[in-house]
């Protein structure tokens, strides 16, 4: 059986990329001997930790992962998020090693922090799609992190030599949509260091139906660039006057929004756990984002297909690669009279239950455990 170490930063509140590491760990030790290093982004020591954020370098991590090396003997190393705690030094020593690596990119951070200076992160846009910072709040500093010059400069410095280390031709990057694959190779990433395969999903998660079906469901940041504040005022313009929706998640923008829509039809239940959001997405008529971004692999729509939940969403990245061909539920981005329009189709009770059938049917086809596994194997295979 073949031996995999995945490494990972964990974030410090839970969010779809952890879930998606500890779901993909889960399945990948069916097929493989797994062993996992987990990193906490906790600051114990300032001025080691100032000298880890300058250099990226880390001396006890990479002792970590030089031992577990050591003692496991991996065929693959697979790493996943690298900010901040990991730091990037371990590289060099799997370079040295000459081990099959592969890199995962759930986001599109490495983009927007490879330099200090905002022009080159915006490329003469007005907006960044991938992580919503603009020309106007930005000035001439890339100024990643609005509320911290300190912790932009930071991860810039990560970001630049990340950036170094995806074109280097020395590793394997994975992504998780055929959208990500081609913005990669625009951007300069030799197309055969470049592989797709999208994350796995749990499809043994139980329906509670005993639960009135009453409200539509938003989970996630409550930030000005997933466009929750556009998606309450769109929905209050819609026609769905006996329907509820419920926010659910944590950020910047919540006290703020709190405040601003105190009304009986939108509910704010703030951080919840899995188990709970499971439940919220299961029992939901649909659930609703209105990014304004490039997204990954979108954890609350897979979810809500696997429910039979049909999803609204906007015509963004590659988001439309998780759902059948002309979608009637997709609206265009940032036009929010159109997305007005899909949220009143909520009232079609024919469309919805259609919808979440064929919803149900074409994610269980398109991340069908083996069909990934016998993808994954492929990658081990040429490695």
């Amino acid at each position: 059986m073949k031996k995999i170490l995945i490494i990972h930063t964990k974030y410090r509140n839970l969010g779809g990329e952890d879930i998606a590491v500890k779901n993909e760990v889960n399945i990948l030790k069916k097929y493989f001997e797994v062993e996992t290093l987990y990193f906490e982004n906790t600051i114990e020591n300032y001025l080691f930790q100032l000298f880890s954020f300058l250099t990226n370098k880390n001396y006890f991590v990479e002792k970590e992962v030089r031992n577990k090396i050591n003692d496991f003997s991996p065929d693959l190393v697979y790493i996943q998020n690298t900010w901040f705690k990991a730091s990037l030094s371990f590289f060099k020593l799997l370079k040295d090693k000459n081990l099959s690596v592969i890199i995962k990119l759930h986001n599109f951070r490495y983009f927007c922090t490879k330099s200090f200076l905002s022009r080159k992160h915006l490329l003469n846009n007005q907006t960044c799609n991938a992580c919503g910072a603009s020309k106007k709040t930005l000035g001439l500093f890339n100024k990643y992190f609005d509320n911290s010059y300190l912790k932009s400069i930071f991860v810039n410095i990560h970001g630049n030599k990340f950036n170094k280390i995806l074109k280097s031709d020395s590793f394997k990057i994975l992504v998780l949509t055929k959208f990500h694959q081609n913005f990669l190779s625009a951007y300069g990433i030799n197309e055969k260091n470049i592989l797709h395969i999208p994350n796995f999903i749990n499809f043994q998660v139980k329906n509670d139906l005993a639960i009135k079906k009453d409200y539509i469901l938003y989970a996630g940041r409550i930030s000005q660039e997933k466009g929750v504040d556009e998606l309450i005022s769109a929905f209050l313009e819609s026609n769905l006057k006996k329907m509820k929706l419920k926010v659910l998640g944590d950020g910047p923008e919540l006290k703020t929004l709190e405040k601003k829509y105190k009304s009986e039809q939108i509910e704010f239940l703030g951080q919840v756990s899995n188990d709970e959001s499971l439940s919220l997405i299961s029992n939901s008529v649909a659930v609703i984002t209105a990014t304004k971004l490039y997204e990954g692999q979108p954890t609350l729509l897979c979810e809500a297909s696997v429910f039979g939940v049909p999803s609204i969403f906007p015509k963004t990245g590659g988001i439309e690669e998780f759902f059948p061909g002309d979608y009637p539920l997709a609206f265009s981005q940032f036009d929010y009279k159109d997305l007005v329009k899909k949220i009143n189709l909520i009232d079609d009770s024919e469309l919805i239950k259609k919808m979440g059938i064929e919803n149900q049917k074409f994610i269980k086809q398109y991340l069908n455990e083996e069909k990934i596994i016998d993808r994954f194997n492929g990658i081990m295979n040429e490695q």
